[in-house]
């Protein structure tokens, strides 16, 4: 678990590698099909063989992946791991989605994240071993901001203006896959310079800055809504990768992303995050 941007795609392949696991996506964006670069999907290099479920294998046009189809098909997707005698590793940062399938009562009328809502069940249907990969606030919005402009440049802008359908943009017509963040920013550019036009830097400017400030805004309510989870009684065991952030946004700035600076990240990143991950995991795994 985490906000957007904190590295657990990239913890759960490290654990993958040190334990028989299969990933189950539990990102509400990520499980519909399209829109790779623009919701982040990790690549099917990057998953290095490990098997993901649920990761961009539902049909937008089906309409909307509800809490309760996820719960269903969570579920399934967790029973089909087990059987191959391997762990689930639930991952992703849609709480409401990790809250809706490991709950033992789910009530889809109940809003346990609202101001007023009622508290999240400590009752779980399942034994659950929660990781919490946690980053200051300051660091991973320096880092969100940077994660957009590299995905603008693996071609999120060029990706979005194939997907633009002006009889697509009205506000309240967005459900599923239309909700990503980046497809309503452009889409209001998109409707005053419809591609192919050359790209008008003012307004494509205030679309790149939209998309940086929500998605700051996005890990804000996430991380409020973990605090809620675990002041539910959810046992939640923190993870600081600041400091691996910090160096290697760094070495990136200093031109060393594939040199000794990627090397020191990486292994703070493994005294800090993959190491005490790994006797956390091992621990729950001989207690069951």
């Amino acid at each position: 678990m985490g906000a957007t941007g904190c590295g657990k795609s990239r913890l759960s392949i490290d654990l993958a590698s040190l334990f028989p696991a299969e990933v189950i996506n539990s990102d509400k964006m990520q499980v519909y099909r399209g829109l790779d670069i623009t919701t982040n999907k990790i690549t099917p290099a990057e998953r290095r063989g490990v098997p993901h479920h649920l990761l961009g294998s539902y049909d937008p046009d089906n309409g909307e992946m509800s809490p309760s189809l996820f719960r269903s098909l969570g579920h399934a997707a967790i029973s089909g791991v087990a059987a191959r005698g391997n762990s689930p590793l639930l991952v992703g940062g849609s709480n409401s989605f990790i809250h809706a399938l490991l709950v033992e009562r789910f009530d889809p009328d109940a809003d346990v994240f609202g101001a007023l809502g009622q508290p999240a069940s400590p009752e779980l249907r399942y034994d659950c071993c929660f990781l919490w990969v946690d980053v200051s606030l300051p660091v991973l919005e320096e880092y969100l901001s940077k994660r957009v402009d590299d995905m603008l440049d693996m071609g999120m802008f060029e990706e979005l203006a194939q997907y633009y359908d002006p009889a697509r943009t009205d506000p309240g017509g967005r459900i599923g896959l239309r909700k990503a963040i980046g497809v309503p920013e452009f889409d209001r550019y998109f409707k005053k310079h419809p591609p192919p036009r050359p790209r008008e830097e003012g307004a494509y400017e205030e679309a790149v800055w939209e998309i940086k400030e929500n998605t700051r805004q996005l890990a804000k309510r996430q991380i409020g809504k973990i605090l809620r989870l675990r002041g539910c009684g959810w046992e939640l065991r923190r993870l600081d990768a600041t400091e691996s952030f910090r160096l290697a946004m760094a070495a990136e700035e200093e031109g060393e992303g594939g040199g000794g600076g990627r090397g020191r990240w990486r292994d703070v990143w493994e005294r800090q995050v993959i190491g005490p991950s790994e006797k956390i995991v091992k621990r729950f795994l001989q207690e069951k």
